[in-house]
């Protein structure tokens, strides 16, 4: 039995100009070593962090916004189709971007009921937020799958309900479903715990220039993720609208601001960008990135300078490229910035020449999966030590050099497949499980990482 992108984010043959590339996956995926290091020039699929953001903030807008090289994955689509069923029209053209006609700030009441968007967290937490701009009296339910279920919105429900807006969890959880009331966002001041997901600070954001008064949001605690948070700070600016970020204490939006339709670049993804850098550092070979450059707004394009603490060689230019050290030595860092290149490192750590701590990992547990465990669970299979805490790991390689074969399960869990790709390179007998989950940002993750560090050598 096989995977296909479309099967897993349904009825986009409606609402699509043009067909999203199919792919398929096979329920196991055996991974060869590479003979030796890897020497390859990668161009990456856009951003689905910044993807996302202007998907919304181009429905709002006044006019026709035209999104150049977005990402065409499950996450992104499931916010297409969504905006889709609240009167938003997008399309896919034949040159593969995404066309916008924005709404001026008022959403239709939804087609259909629930809303479905997968597992995809930047999904649900915007549109939780931007739902109250559908009209007066009309509800917003957005639901998922089962490990959606469990993944907090409570913070954000509880800010959106201090700002005037009716919305609640319908199983009283904290979780989605949720449910929202159309009819405005009245505004004012809410606090916000900063310690859970800088995702909910940027839903309140986003819709915040559609507020009847201004909206202050305090920060309560210190704020994870903060490159997130500059992230759509940018990205709101380059559709006309400003926010006041006060040291990351209080963030503020003038009501009044209306987003304006244009035509915007989608940066290549410095997320999925780490595991090509981590394939140089731990074969001792060369990656440079085409596409990703010091310019960066993501905050992960900054991965490279951790792998730089590890012995690899960066040139942070217009091009990020990479050299791997013949031997990589091991760290102590804090990811909280950029949680999402965790397992990344984790994997290349499984390689270093000692052990290494990885710390400020707590969001990592209310993500696709628990993948602090997640990551415990796999690089034990392999033969690696890892002690887990909360927030940490400290990840010990065999101290004789031998690792173990394994079936690595990926929890649906799209970063574990890809961050486990990197140590197939390395290992033999590594098998990649349920190796389609890669469908949620990178659907043709296995093809490009092939035809990189493959097909190149033949």
């Amino acid at each position: 039995m096989t995977k296909c992108c479309k099967q897993r984010c349904p009825n986009l043959k409606k609402v699509l100009k043009s067909p999203m590339p199919s792919y398929e996956y096979p329920e196991k995926l055996p991974l060869t070593p590479v003979a030796g290091p890897v020497d390859a020039a990668v161009r990456l699929p856009g951003s689905k962090s910044i993807t996302n953001r202007a998907l919304l903030l181009a429905a709002l807008a006044d006019g026709k916004s035209i999104l150049r090289d977005p990402l065409q994955s499950d996450d992104t689509l499931y916010m297409f189709e969504a905006l889709r069923s609240l009167g938003v029209d997008v399309t896919l053209t034949d040159a593969g971007d995404f066309e916008v006609n924005g709404v001026g700030g008022a959403f239709t009441a939804p087609k259909k009921s629930p809303i479905f968007i997968g597992n995809s967290g930047t999904t649900v937490r915007f549109l939780t937020a931007a739902a109250c701009l559908a009209p007066t009296g009309s509800d917003v339910v957005l639901d998922g799958v089962a490990r959606m279920r469990e993944r907090p919105i409570r913070d954000l429900l509880g800010a959106l309900i201090t700002l005037g807006v009716d919305a609640e969890s319908t199983h009283s959880n904290g979780c989605p479903p949720v449910r929202v009331r159309g009819g405005g966002l009245p505004g004012g001041k809410c606090l916000l715990r900063g310690d859970v997901s800088s995702q909910f600070l940027t839903a309140l954001l986003q819709v915040a220039p559609y507020a009847h008064q201004d909206v202050e949001i305090e920060i309560v605690g210190d704020l994870i993720s903060k490159p997130y948070v500059d992230m759509t700070q940018n990205v709101m600016h380059t559709f006309g609208v400003e926010m006041v970020n006060d040291n990351y204490r209080t963030l503020t939006v003038s009501a009044g601001q209306r987003y304006q339709g244009r035509e915007y670049d989608v940066e290549a993804d410095a997320s999925n960008a780490t595991y090509f850098l981590a394939a140089a550092a731990v074969t001792g070979g060369n990656v440079v990135l085409e596409n990703l450059g010091a310019g960066s707004i993501q905050g992960d394009a900054k991965f490279a300078r951790v792998l730089e603490k590890m012995g690899c060689d960066v040139d942070f230019g217009s091009q990020i490229a990479l050299r791997g050290p013949k031997t990589l030595k091991a760290i102590n860092v804090n990811l909280e910035a950029i949680p999402d290149t965790a397992q990344t490192l984790a994997v290349i750590a499984a390689f270093a020449d000692g052990p290494s701590t990885i710390h400020g990992l707590s969001s990592l547990r209310v993500k696709e999966t628990d993948r602090v465990a997640a990551i415990t669970n796999e690089l034990t299979k392999l033969g690696v030590r890892v002690e887990e805490g909360r927030d940490f790991w400290v990840i010990t390689p065999p101290s004789d050099g031998k690792y173990n074969a394994a079936e690595i399960k990926t929890y649906d869990d799209h970063r574990m497949a890809m961050s486990f790709a990197v140590a197939g390179l390395r290992l033999p007998s590594v098998t990649i499980l349920d190796p389609g989950c890669v469908a949620k940002t990178f659907p043709d993750f296995w093809e490009r990482w092939d035809r990189f560090f493959y097909a190149a050598k033949q």
